[in-house]
């Protein structure tokens, strides 16, 4: 471990993942002890264009007597190197390798038996397939979901028919630019310099986020599918989200009480397609990264997880699961299923 951008007691871990096409790769594992050693851990996995800055959160694990961990995974935030395309991929799966990196080093080099996996938004879509495609190995002992990305937040026609258009132009032209992104609304609710109280890198969030190509969307739309035909994890799971979303594209003040990046009712429509123990918890004036909300219901939001961690992993870390038949669309991949 090196110093962190962060400052002490922030430590960060590089991890080499080799190359691809476009060259090196590699993904930062950020750790912040707690006060005593302790066999529980968190790891947090961030959204599309983010990465790990919310040191209140870990603050929080790390006065309950956790450690903790953030994973910026490749092409994102202290990952993000010169020749790389930001926040790019053609497959969510891509990310495992970090993932399981991030887990072998809690696990054993930090020796920690009792894993909490934290994903908001795209990361928590991510972690709940990498959580299903290693659900056989007992890496992980619960999952918390911030507001996950399980559908696109658009009217149906988009979110289906022109949507497989789009697909079939990611497997042809993966790096074309689409004509459209993210709006600055969301933005400027959270940074300081505009109407949030957030100060973080513009660099590596800007407000506007960065070009959202077609190669990128069919990697989330494939995952999308595969979540939405049904997964199987195997130890709890606690999906939050807003109880509204902002409907905008300009700014507004309502802005400030709602998710304004996704549609929250397809959260809560997708949540029973994850696993056999799904609890719900829905926090109203919530914004879409819920833990950067007005500080009334971010310390709702930290105490509800808390609360449901204390109840569902102090007993302990889940055995592996024994070996099942797999069926034709299980895979170690996101690859695609019947929507």
């Amino acid at each position: 471990m090196e110093p962190d951008v962060l400052g002490p007691p922030y430590e960060r871990h590089t991890i080499d993942l080799g190359r691809d096409d476009e060259g090196p790769v590699v993904a930062t594992l950020v750790r912040r002890r707690a006060e005593r050693p302790t066999g529980r851990a968190v790891l947090y996995v961030h959204g599309f264009v983010d990465y790990f800055f919310q040191t209140h959160v870990a603050d929080y694990f790390a006065a309950r007597g956790w450690d903790f961990y953030a994973l910026d995974l490749r092409k994102y935030g202290r990952s993000l190197l010169p020749h790389q395309t930001a926040n790019f991929c053609c497959d969510l799966a891509d990310y495992f390798p970090e993932l399981d990196a991030a887990a072998q080093i809690i696990r054993t080099e930090d020796e920690h038996d009792t894993l909490l996996a934290m994903g908001h938004s795209t990361g928590g879509l991510i972690v709940s397939l990498w959580a299903h495609a290693r659900r056989d190995t007992g890496l992980v002992d619960g999952i918390f979901l911030n507001s996950p990305f399980f559908d696109l937040n658009a009217p149906w026609f988009v979110r289906r028919p022109l949507a497989a258009a789009v697909a079939r132009l990611g497997r042809r032209a993966p790096h074309r630019v689409l004509p459209f992104g993210l709006g600055t609304v969301y933005g400027e609710s959270l940074h300081a310099d505009h109407r949030g109280e957030w100060s973080y890198d513009l660099a590596w969030k800007p407000l506007a986020g960065f070009p959202v190509r077609a190669g990128w969307l069919n990697a989330v739309r494939t995952g999308q599918r595969r979540l939405r035909a049904g997964l199987d994890i195997p130890v709890p799971v606690l999906l939050a989200c807003s109880t509204r979303s902002f409907r905008g594209v300009k700014w507004h003040e309502s802005a400030t009480l709602a998710d304004a990046v996704l549609d929250v009712e397809h959260m809560v429509r997708w949540a029973p397609r994850l696993g056999q123990h799904v609890t719900l918890a829905r926090f109203d004036g919530g914004l879409h990264d819920l833990t950067l909300s007005g500080p009334a219901v971010r310390d709702k939001v930290l105490t509800e997880v808390g609360r449901w961690a204390d109840a569902f992993l102090d007993a302990g870390p889940t055995p592996p699961a024994p070996p099942a038949p797999r069926r034709p669309a299980d895979s170690e991949s996101s690859s695609p299923a019947a929507p």
